[in-house]
């Protein structure tokens, strides 16, 4: 199910080169709207940057734990996937740019829901995008979203914070 969901979003890759700029732009350079609403809420509300950046942090330790021990090839690597932009051949689980994603907008969406949906859209399509240029499974995805929200709420209750901008 896995590999077919990949190549039936992949193959569509093939036909539109206005959607491949654009999966191509969120892919390269949509955290740099996450740093844009971090630094923001840096000089409106400090812990909300705080608890990003702890959460940001925790989920690349969890990361580089979880490649230490497990190991999956990029669907390129294992197959002839045409890919839109160069790549690492690092483990393909889990997804970096989306586990980040997901860390930062759960984070942020404890304190400000509608910053929060905005950023869990850019999340979702972060991950859709990196499916699309062929970098990753769509299982990668998925599991990188879950991770990176749980973290967040983990890091959350370990730090007892209990108010709310929203």
């Amino acid at each position: 199910m896995d590999q077919r969901l990949f190549w039936a979003m992949n193959s569509l890759s093939k036909r539109t080169d206005l959607i491949n700029y654009l999966m191509i732009l969120v892919s390269n350079r949509v955290r740099y709207v996450y740093l844009f609403v971090l630094l923001f809420f840096w000089f409106k509300n400090r812990s909300v940057t705080i608890h990003a950046l702890v959460s940001a942090a925790a989920s690349l330790i969890i990361s580089y734990i979880i490649r230490l021990f497990s190991f999956r090839p990029r669907p390129f690597v294992k197959s002839r996937v045409g890919i839109l932009i160069p790549s690492k051949r690092n483990s393909s689980f889990p997804s970096k740019h989306t586990l980040l994603a997901f860390a930062v907008s759960a984070t942020i969406s404890f304190y400000h829901r509608t910053t929060g949906a905005v950023l869990t859209g850019l999340s979702t399509l972060t991950g859709l995008s990196r499916i699309w240029v062929g970098h990753h499974y769509p299982s990668d995805i998925i599991g990188s979203a879950l991770i990176g929200s749980f973290i967040s709420l983990a890091a959350r209750f370990l730090g007892n914070d209990s108010g709310s901008d929203a």
